[in-house]
């Protein structure tokens, strides 16, 4: 009975290292194991975003990593649980936290930006000042020359007469009144004189000035000419002139500009006629005569 005891049980053991070795050599590697997992998670539509590790060893799996969802973690882990080989599995998979939501935003109405004012704007510049009238003032001396004959024979006390401006005036390096300007006077005394006895007399004055079209009235002096009865002859200045002077010369016959003589003494001449006989006193036309301001004389200014 022993010796058939014995070959039962060694046949019985044989075949037990048969059927292990054979279930050995049946089991699918770790890193087969490891890269089918890993294909059906990336295959499957509710894991394949999940970004898991995978790693086998002995068949057991170990799962790292994040899942999207805790549904993707729970599928990951029932597809490591269902790969054949798999020993066991150990899950270390964490789910991604889900992102707050945006914090609701109250939207208060702002208050208008205040608008900006405009500059004020800058004051005008001043006016520029009026120019100045000129004014030709008393004591000017103004030359004169006759545009006609004056005689006190044949002249009217009152009797208007022309002359022109002989030199220009000027005031503070101003030009007032140009050479040419039309000039006006009167005949203030004209008297003839007699044969025998009796003194002849001739006086007159300025009374306007024509300037740019414009008439402007003068006061002057009055020259004043007398011829005494015996041929004596004086010559003055009134009327606010200088008095004493005198012209000396004299017409021989007279005749338009003839015979006038140097003017001297400190007032205007009057040309008179010759010292002897009954001349009378004459002022040819174009003779000069000086009249003196008596009062200062305005005019616009310039460029008016």
């Amino acid at each position: 009975m022993r010796v058939l005891h014995q070959p039962v049980t060694l046949a019985g053991l044989l075949c037990v290292l048969i059927a292990l070795s054979i279930g050995c050599s049946r089991r699918p590697s770790d890193d087969s194991i490891t890269k089918d997992i890993q294909t059906k998670i990336a295959a499957d539509p509710d894991t394949k975003d999940s970004p898991v590790n995978v790693a086998a060893k002995d068949g057991k799996v170990t799962l790292s990593g994040t899942a999207k969802t805790p549904a993707a973690r729970q599928k990951i882990e029932q597809i490591a649980q269902q790969e054949t080989g798999a020993a066991g599995v150990d899950d270390q998979i964490t789910v991604q936290p889900e992102p707050a939501p945006a914090p609701e935003t109250t939207s208060v109405a702002q208050p208008p930006a205040p608008q900006e004012q405009p500059a004020p704007a800058p004051p005008p510049p001043p006016p520029p000042p009026k120019p100045r009238p000129i004014v030709v003032p008393a004591g000017t001396v103004l030359t004169v020359r006759t545009s006609q004959a004056l005689s006190s024979k044949t002249s009217q006390a009152g009797q208007a007469f022309l002359a022109t401006l002989a030199q220009p005036i000027s005031v503070h390096g101003k030009r007032a009144l140009p050479t040419g300007a039309t000039v006006s006077g009167r005949v203030v005394t004209a008297k003839e004189k007699g044969k025998v006895k009796g003194e002849g007399q001739l006086a007159v004055e300025l009374t306007s000035i024509s300037v740019k079209g414009h008439t402007y009235q003068i006061q002057t002096n009055v020259l004043d000419s007398t011829i005494k009865g015996k041929g004596k002859r004086t010559a003055a200045t009134t009327g606010g002139g200088a008095a004493g002077g005198a012209l000396i010369g004299g017409l021989a016959g007279g005749g338009k500009g003839a015979g006038i003589g140097a003017l001297v003494g400190a007032g205007a001449g009057l040309v008179g006629g010759a010292l002897t006989g009954n001349k009378q006193i004459e002022i040819p036309a174009e003779s000069p005569l000086s009249f003196t301001l008596a009062a200062p004389l305005t005019l616009p200014p310039p460029g008016e």
